[in-house]
């Protein structure tokens, strides 16, 4: 039994409590257009071996030259998780001969990686049982080419080989055990995810396999040394990470408060069914007889190089939160929502600058508007049609014109997600549905006070009620205003001249 508090998470088994322990290894494909160590196409979806070159073929008298682009990116990684970069690192030979894999050994960087140690905050969230922020260190993150792919399921009694993916560039990003629950690995993968996005190292893409994680989870007592690991390997959501740990963790307790121990060894994680099973043992680095590669030159990075990386970087979530709240005034809610997605952002960003140059005010005067539109209206739109959030499917100088509308009392607010509406179906200019419909709020003082003189007239009742003192059935002649002009009067306008009429 799994026992989470607004503090801590432990599992509950015969014997006491147990304590999990987590680490994770991101395997984040590098966003380049060829491979590690040859021109290859990395384009998702080709054909089966469409995309593979003589070298990644394994063809004899074929060197590998590294990726310039792949080699930016990794450092560029590197720096937006505060990590030590190394100007000096080296490749590394891991032997191993599966079929997907022609050269009988991958190219890594085992000894020397080309990053070292940094860190990543995550957010705290009450709910999930993550009390407060908490740093989760990075260990490395070295570059790495990935295997090919074997395919089951083409022959009722052969396999086939695609090398597509072979000599695919790869960023293998090491946590330290510091996850304490699979709420903590959720929120790490979604914020790692979230960083290389920001970056444009990688597009996070997990349903494609361009990012996926190897889970390492181990149990023990309050206060004990580590235990004994397995590591879950190619896990490719964030729900499916959380709830391998989930059932690793209780598969471990089962077994040690049933008096056996835990094998360190490699497990497969099966979504349908929700559990892991054992794959093999897990080798160590001599099993895979690791030495420098003989091909490669050690890479030494000087430092115009990273400083053009440094420079490169962009605002980074952690820092775009910030400026959000404490200069944009945007409330906590919006810009958790607006930053967790890189597209999400791009579509804020635009609209917002669209819509503070329409209106001629700061971006600060209307970043509020703007958030609260894309968040409620938008997003709303987005899940009803099932459309991605995006600058592509939501135009921003559409939402800026309606915005605008509203902004200067042409059209009142609970209209304007009408004229959204009308403006996706149809695909027409907010302003020629506005026209055409003629949904134009009015502002017409003589209009309105003549609607007014009207409904007070219709309600004489309730007019000496809210002047003997019941003040509060002025909310009853602003909706019976607002009804007699079919919501097309100015609120405001509504409100300043039925106060006079009725105080008068």
């Amino acid at each position: 039994m799994t026992e989470t508090t607004s503090s801590t998470y432990r599992i509950q088994g015969a014997t006491g409590e147990w304590e999990v322990v987590i680490g994770l290894e991101v395997h984040a494909q590098i966003s380049t257009e060829s491979k590690l160590f040859s021109g290859a196409s990395t384009k998702f979806g080709a054909e089966p071996n469409a995309n593979v070159s003589l070298i990644d073929a394994a063809m004899p008298g074929m060197l590998p030259v590294p990726n310039r682009e792949c080699i930016r990116q990794a450092v560029r990684t590197g720096m937006a998780l505060d990590a030590r970069i190394n100007a000096w690192s080296r490749f590394d030979r891991k032997n191993y001969f599966y079929a997907d894999l022609p050269q009988g050994y991958q190219i890594s960087q085992l000894y020397h990686p080309i990053v070292g140690e940094g860190a990543l905050m995550i957010d705290a969230d009450e709910k999930a049982g993550i009390p407060e922020p908490k740093q989760i260190g990075i260990e490395r993150l070295h570059i790495e080419q990935d295997a090919g792919k074997l395919m089951h399921d083409q022959h009722p009694t052969r396999s086939y080989v695609d090398l597509n993916r072979c000599g695919v560039a790869l960023m293998e990003i090491v946590s330290r055990p510091d996850m304490t629950s699979p709420a903590e690995a959720g929120a790490y993968l979604r914020k790692l995810r979230s960083v290389l996005r920001y970056v444009g190292s990688c597009d996070g893409n997990m349903e494609e396999g361009s990012m996926r994680a190897d889970v390492n989870v181990s149990v023990r007592r309050k206060g004990e040394p580590l235990g004994t690991r397995t590591e879950t390997k190619n896990v490719n959501s964030v729900r499916f990470v959380m709830q391998a740990i989930e059932h690793e963790a209780n598969r471990q307790v089962d077994v040690l408060e049933a008096g056996g121990a835990i094998v360190q060894e490699t497990r497969l994680f099966d979504p349908d069914k929700i559990e892991t099973r054992s794959m093999r043992s897990k080798e160590d680095a001599h099993d895979y007889r690791y030495f420098p590669d003989p091909d490669l030159l050690p890479l030494e990075l000087n430092e115009a190089f990273l400083n053009e990386c440094r420079a490169s970087l962009p605002e980074l979530p952690d820092a775009k939160v910030k400026r959000y709240r404490e200069v944009l005034g945007i409330s906590e809610g919006n810009t958790t929502i607006i930053t967790a997605d890189l597209d999400v952002v791009r579509l804020f960003e635009e609209t917002l600058a669209v819509t503070a140059k329409e209106q001629g005010k700061s971006e600060a005067d209307v970043a509020k508007a703007v958030s609260n539109w894309i968040v409620s209206t938008v997003m709303g739109e987005a899940n009803t049609r099932g459309l991605a959030l995006n600058v592509d499917n939501f135009k921003p100088l559409a939402s800026s014109a309606i915005l605008s509308l509203v902004a200067s009392g042409a059209l009142s607010g609970g209209m304007a997600k009408e004229v959204f509406v009308y403006h996706l179906d149809e695909g027409k200019d907010p302003l020629a549905i506005v026209e055409e419909r003629g949904m134009k709020q009015t502002s017409d003082t003589g209009a309105i006070e003549t609607v007014i003189a009207g409904v007070l007239a219709a309600n004489a009742d309730k007019v000496a009620e809210y002047r003997s003192g019941k003040d509060k059935l002025f909310g009853f002649f602003v909706g019976q205003t607002m009804k007699a002009m079919a919501g097309k009067g100015n609120p405001a306008v509504i409100n300043d001249l039925l106060k006079k009429a009725l105080d008068g």
